[in-house]
């Protein structure tokens, strides 16, 4: 009988456990199926480089992925490449199969890659590259050509001012040394430029080729100085976007000098209101609806398991969607309206309502 009652226990433990396995399995189960919430993922860099981020970027891909019945998440690391990260893990968790990857520096952005390639989602290198990475694609404007237009731009500035036959002084206020879009921009504008410093008809001032990790406060500060080590005489400079641009303008005011020719890019609202104003000489657009639906489209199809469309190119190994900018100057800055990137009230306000009669 002892056997028996031991044996009976036994059993009981048995059937027991295997109930609570059971239960275990079905909650994890459960767990799971909760966690796959998404099948993408766009992991965008911060609100400082540029407002494009916060302005177009993230409603126009929340509102792609939506239209396509894609469940997905749209975040900003503010920054923070650990912030990016962790991002990108939550993201997995939660099922992602795809991320759209707008990378902060190339080490977190290959670390970002190498994590989701592991979990076995695919990633999109959106605007900036993340060089020699696992990607699948890569979605951005050509960004040679973005840096050839703001050359070409520059000298245009500098012909309407006058100032072009006169051996103008020129500063070049580039982005961030450990973007690779910089460098890029930087390539394409320096081959407008070198040529003209090298024949002499432009003299790039003294200590004006600077890097300025695309902060505009520290922007301000090296453009201060170049004007100090120049005694004042630059008469051009390219800016290589409209934040660095409206450093370079409140630092002439501040000290009491003229508009110069001056480039930008990325045809936010108070760059173009710069150049209604005669402040700023033109803007690089890249219409990022256009951008945004092009990676969103990449995305859905490879979360559908279709052909990604638009791809006409390849980048350091990585197969392309290259998009065309637009160079924007007073003569053609309501494009911008007409293709709802702005709204005349963003830019005809206050004391620039004048320059829009």
């Amino acid at each position: 009988m002892k056997n028996v009652r031991w044996a009976t226990a036994a059993l009981t433990a048995i059937v027991a456990a295997g109930l609570l396995v059971a239960a275990a399995s079905a909650r994890d189960s459960s767990s799971t199926k909760q966690a796959a919430s998404i099948k993408a993922c766009a992991l965008l860099p911060d609100t400082v480089s540029s407002t494009r981020y916060t302005l177009f970027d993230a409603p126009y891909l929340k509102a792609a992925f939506k239209k396509a019945g894609v469940a997905a998440t749209v975040v900003n690391a503010h920054n923070d490449p650990q912030k990016q990260k962790n991002q990108a893990q939550q993201c997995l968790a939660q099922g992602a199969k795809v991320i759209l990857l707008d990378q902060l520096d190339a080490v977190s952005g290959n670390s970002i890659t190498n994590l989701a390639v592991s979990r076995g989602a695919k990633v999109i290198d959106y605007d900036r590259l993340v060089v020699h990475s696992k990607a699948s694609y890569y979605v951005s404007f050509n960004n040679v050509t973005v840096g050839k237009l703001q050359g070409t731009g520059l000298v245009a500035g500098l012909k309407a001012k006058g100032t072009y036959s006169k051996h103008p002084v020129i500063a070049e206020l580039n982005g961030d040394i450990k973007d690779n879009n910089a460098k890029l921009f930087k390539q394409g504008y320096d081959s407008v430029l070198n040529p003209l410093y090298a024949n002499g008809t432009f003299k790039k001032a003294t200590a004006g080729d600077q890097w300025t990790q695309w902060d505009p406060i520290k922007g301000r500060q090296i453009f201060d100085q170049i004007l100090a080590r120049n005694g004042n005489n630059v008469a051009g400079t390219l800016a290589a976007n409209d934040g660095l641009a409206g450093a370079v303008i409140a630092s002439l005011k501040a000290h009491g000098l003229d508009p110069i020719a001056l480039t930008g890019q990325d045809a936010t609202p108070t760059g173009v209101q710069f150049i209604l104003a005669g402040w700023q000489s033109g803007t690089v657009y890249k219409s990022v609806r256009t951008e945004a639906n092009a990676a969103a489209a990449a995305a859905i199809a490879l979360v559908k398991g279709k052909p990604v469309p638009g791809v006409n190119g390849a980048v350091s190994g990585t197969k392309s969607i290259l998009l065309t900018p637009v160079w924007v100057t007073k003569a053609n800055w309501k494009l911008l309206l007409t293709e709802g990137f702005l709204k005349k009230s963003q830019i005809c306000n206050g004391d620039y309502a004048q320059f829009c009669k």
